[in-house]
């Protein structure tokens, strides 16, 4: 850690880091869950004979009924608390992780990937509100977007699973191995039901008995900042979902790898993804939360075209890797400190579930639109086009947002 994130970390009381960890874990833990069914795509392609089309769309459920959990999970924060939210959704989406390995078929699995959805909308909505209110306001963003480093992780631990069972286990077994692991995350909610409370800017603005209106974040003073914020969470996810679900079959079909050299590529791409969350985090409280967003997206656009777009080896591939997790994730680490700062504590919960994943649902189209225009196209160019045009949506809704850094909490 750099001097400046010692000194956040060193000023954070043991309940603050406590939540820190189960947020951190819950995040890591998810990722991990949703990450493996990027790993199983060419294997149910293979099992079920079906489409690219119909693989995005098994990508995209899940998705597209996040963006229910998270409003759903946001409005359940602001009536019943953050923490219990938290565990709610954590073993929501561990269960149904668990019980997609038992589908026998597309719509199984389809059934299976939504449900799983509605757990992962809901976790992000749930602890990132829990941990923008416990950290004050001059180590928000390094906080939170550290706790979004956890998704690197969940990622990588994705990565080794994969390779592990699909090394020691035949394949029609291996990917139903690799769904069942998924129900690890439901150990985390014994930790949080110990260890975790909720913040006293919360429990202030219950105590005043300032109820929430279901459609609050939709009145006037508040429907501009909702939406612009949703378009802005398009652009991220709707870049990152590009990328990331057609990543690992984009590398055994069209670059020709095996399985462990496919984990060796991925590997560094997650190394950069981890890294690029914490450079992110600590840039947006040192640029301020608009030229993080700025530069990141910029970078991210330029990334994903050269390393889709041009004719490199698979050396010089193995090398951008890097640059790509690194711009791509760190994107997010801003996200949740700014959601935070953007919606009133009443209504908190609310807004940032409803408008981080209404912009995962709208994103949640790209694998699909990836998957159909591969039909026509090298996969790889269909990943490049989709993930530079959520780029330029990304950078036009940082424009016309506010700044943010800095802010105290609105009651």
């Amino acid at each position: 850690m750099t001097q400046s994130n010692q000194t956040w970390w060193s000023e954070l009381s043991l309940p603050e880091r406590r939540t820190f960890w189960a947020c951190f874990g819950g995040w890591a833990l998810d990722a991990m869950d949703v990450q493996f069914y990027s790993f199983v795509i060419p294997t149910l392609i293979a099992t079920w004979h079906i489409s690219k089309t119909q693989a995005g769309a098994l990508g995209t459920s899940a998705l597209l009924f996040s963006a229910a959990g998270g409003w759903i999970a946001g409005l359940l924060a602001d009536r019943i608390g953050r923490v219990r939210t938290l565990q709610l959704t954590i073993l929501w989406f561990a269960v149904f992780t668990c019980l997609s390995g038992l589908a026998q078929g597309y719509w199984q699995m389809f059934a299976a990937r939504a449900l799983i959805g509605l757990g992962f909308g809901g976790e992000w909505a749930a602890g990132a509100v829990l941990m923008g209110e416990v950290i004050n306001s001059r180590n928000r963003g390094k906080a939170v977007g550290t706790v979004q480093s956890g998704w690197a992780l969940g990622w990588g631990a994705a990565a080794v699973f994969y390779a592990l069972a699909f090394r020691y286990f035949p394949e029609h077994l291996a990917w139903r191995l690799l769904f069942f692991t998924g129900l690890l995350p439901s150990l985390l909610v014994l930790y949080i039901r110990r260890y975790v409370s909720e913040p006293e800017v919360f429990v202030r603005s219950r105590d005043k008995a300032q109820r929430p209106g279901f459609l609050e974040i939709f009145s006037p003073p508040i429907l501009r900042t909702t939406l612009l914020a949703s378009l802005l969470a398009t652009g991220a996810q709707g870049g990152y979902y590009a990328i990331t679900t057609w990543l690992p079959t984009y590398l055994k079909t069209e670059r020709g790898l095996s399985v462990l050299n496919t984990s060796g590529y991925l590997g560094v791409v997650i190394a950069g993804s981890f890294t690029g969350y914490l450079v992110s985090a600590y840039l947006s409280d040192r640029l301020g939360r608009r030229r993080n967003f700025f530069l990141f997206s910029l970078c991210s656009m330029a990334t994903v075209l050269a390393y889709t777009q041009l004719t490199i080896s698979n050396n010089q591939m193995l090398l951008l890797g890097f640059p790509l997790g690194f711009f791509a994730s760190g994107i997010f680490s801003g996200m949740g400190a700014f959601f935070t700062e953007l919606f009133p504590t009443r209504i908190r919960g609310s807004g940032q579930g409803f408008s981080y994943n209404v912009g995962r649902a709208i994103g949640a189209l790209f694998p699909s639109l990836v998957g159909s225009l591969s039909a026509t196209l090298p996969l790889g160019r269909a990943i490049g086009i989709f993930a530079a045009a959520a780029y330029a949506v990304l950078f036009i809704a940082a424009v016309l947002l506010p700044e943010t850094r800095g802010q105290e909490l609105a009651p």
